[in-house]
Protein backbone atom coordinates (compact mmCIF):
# COMPACT_ATOMS: atom_id res chain seq x y z
CA UNK A 1 0.00 0.00 0.00
CA UNK A 2 1.47 3.27 -1.09
CA UNK A 3 1.14 6.15 1.98
CA UNK A 4 2.24 9.42 1.87
CA UNK A 5 1.69 12.38 4.10
CA UNK A 6 2.08 16.05 3.69
CA UNK A 7 2.75 18.78 6.30
CA UNK A 8 2.05 16.64 9.25
CA UNK A 9 2.65 18.66 12.49
CA UNK A 10 1.43 18.29 16.40
CA UNK A 11 -1.61 15.93 15.85
CA UNK A 12 -2.28 15.20 12.06
CA UNK A 13 -1.26 15.96 8.38
CA UNK A 14 -2.97 17.91 6.33
CA UNK A 15 -3.03 15.93 3.41
CA UNK A 16 -2.61 11.87 3.12
CA UNK A 17 -2.57 9.99 0.05
CA UNK A 18 -3.48 6.44 0.43
CA UNK A 19 -3.79 3.90 -2.61
CA UNK A 20 -4.96 6.43 -5.16
CA UNK A 21 -6.74 8.77 -2.95
CA UNK A 22 -6.50 11.56 -0.96
CA UNK A 23 -7.60 13.11 1.64
CA UNK A 24 -7.77 16.21 4.15
CA UNK A 25 -8.00 16.86 7.42
CA UNK A 26 -10.69 19.15 8.25
CA UNK A 27 -9.41 22.55 7.40
CA UNK A 28 -10.61 25.89 8.95
CA UNK A 29 -9.89 29.76 7.78
CA UNK A 30 -7.21 31.52 9.22
CA UNK A 31 -8.74 34.86 8.78
CA UNK A 32 -11.76 34.32 11.46
CA UNK A 33 -12.42 37.77 10.82
CA UNK A 34 -15.36 37.62 8.06
CA UNK A 35 -18.26 36.49 7.72
CA UNK A 36 -19.38 32.47 6.48
CA UNK A 37 -18.62 33.22 2.84
CA UNK A 38 -15.02 34.73 2.51
CA UNK A 39 -14.28 32.18 5.20
CA UNK A 40 -15.44 29.22 2.74
CA UNK A 41 -13.06 31.02 -0.18
CA UNK A 42 -10.71 30.71 2.64
CA UNK A 43 -10.86 27.05 3.18
CA UNK A 44 -11.29 25.87 -0.41
CA UNK A 45 -8.42 27.85 -1.44
CA UNK A 46 -6.51 25.73 0.86
CA UNK A 47 -7.87 22.78 -0.21
CA UNK A 48 -7.30 23.56 -3.97
CA UNK A 49 -3.54 24.00 -2.71
CA UNK A 50 -3.65 20.54 -0.91
CA UNK A 51 -5.09 18.36 -3.32
CA UNK A 52 -2.38 19.44 -5.94
CA UNK A 53 0.46 18.67 -3.48
CA UNK A 54 -1.28 15.35 -3.89
CA UNK A 55 -1.57 15.49 -7.15
CA UNK A 56 -5.02 15.87 -7.49
CA UNK A 57 -8.14 18.47 -8.09
CA UNK A 58 -11.37 19.55 -7.11
CA UNK A 59 -12.76 17.97 -10.01
CA UNK A 60 -11.29 14.52 -8.67
CA UNK A 61 -13.65 15.29 -5.06
CA UNK A 62 -15.61 12.32 -4.36
CA UNK A 63 -16.54 13.14 -0.71
CA UNK A 64 -17.11 16.20 1.23
CA UNK A 65 -18.26 16.75 4.99
CA UNK A 66 -19.00 20.35 5.81
CA UNK A 67 -19.07 21.55 9.43
CA UNK A 68 -20.94 24.88 10.48
CA UNK A 69 -21.71 26.15 13.99
CA UNK A 70 -25.20 27.16 12.82
CA UNK A 71 -26.76 25.32 10.31
CA UNK A 72 -28.01 28.71 9.56
CA UNK A 73 -25.23 29.45 8.01
CA UNK A 74 -25.63 27.07 5.26
CA UNK A 75 -26.73 28.85 2.54
CA UNK A 76 -24.05 31.83 2.67
CA UNK A 77 -21.68 29.20 2.96
CA UNK A 78 -22.78 27.59 -0.53
CA UNK A 79 -22.45 31.03 -2.27
CA UNK A 80 -18.91 30.45 -1.79
CA UNK A 81 -19.47 26.39 -2.28
CA UNK A 82 -21.44 27.18 -5.48
CA UNK A 83 -18.72 29.45 -6.64
CA UNK A 84 -16.00 27.09 -5.97
CA UNK A 85 -17.32 23.69 -7.66
CA UNK A 86 -18.99 26.03 -10.17
CA UNK A 87 -22.13 23.75 -10.53
CA UNK A 88 -19.36 20.59 -11.83
CA UNK A 89 -17.96 17.21 -10.78
CA UNK A 90 -20.19 17.70 -7.45
CA UNK A 91 -18.91 15.07 -4.47
CA UNK A 92 -21.32 13.44 -2.56
CA UNK A 93 -21.51 15.56 0.21
CA UNK A 94 -23.00 16.49 3.78
CA UNK A 95 -23.55 19.89 5.85
CA UNK A 96 -23.55 19.38 10.07
CA UNK A 97 -24.28 22.17 12.58
CA UNK A 98 -21.13 21.32 15.32
CA UNK A 99 -19.82 23.22 17.68
CA UNK A 100 -16.58 24.02 16.12
CA UNK A 101 -12.59 24.82 17.97
CA UNK A 102 -13.18 28.57 18.18
CA UNK A 103 -16.44 30.04 17.91
CA UNK A 104 -15.08 32.70 15.38
CA UNK A 105 -14.43 29.89 12.76
CA UNK A 106 -17.76 29.90 11.14
CA UNK A 107 -16.67 26.81 8.63
CA UNK A 108 -14.34 23.63 8.63
CA UNK A 109 -14.27 21.45 5.46
CA UNK A 110 -12.41 18.01 4.69
CA UNK A 111 -12.39 16.64 1.76
CA UNK A 112 -11.47 13.05 -0.12
CA UNK A 113 -10.38 12.73 -3.76
CA UNK A 114 -8.97 10.43 -6.16
CA UNK A 115 -5.38 11.06 -7.73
Amino acid sequence: MSLIRHESKGILSKVVEANGFVFTAGITPNNTNQDVTAQTREVTAEIDRLLALAGSNKSKIVSATIWVPDIRLRDKMNIAWNEWTGGQNLPGRACIEAKLADPAILVEIAVIATK
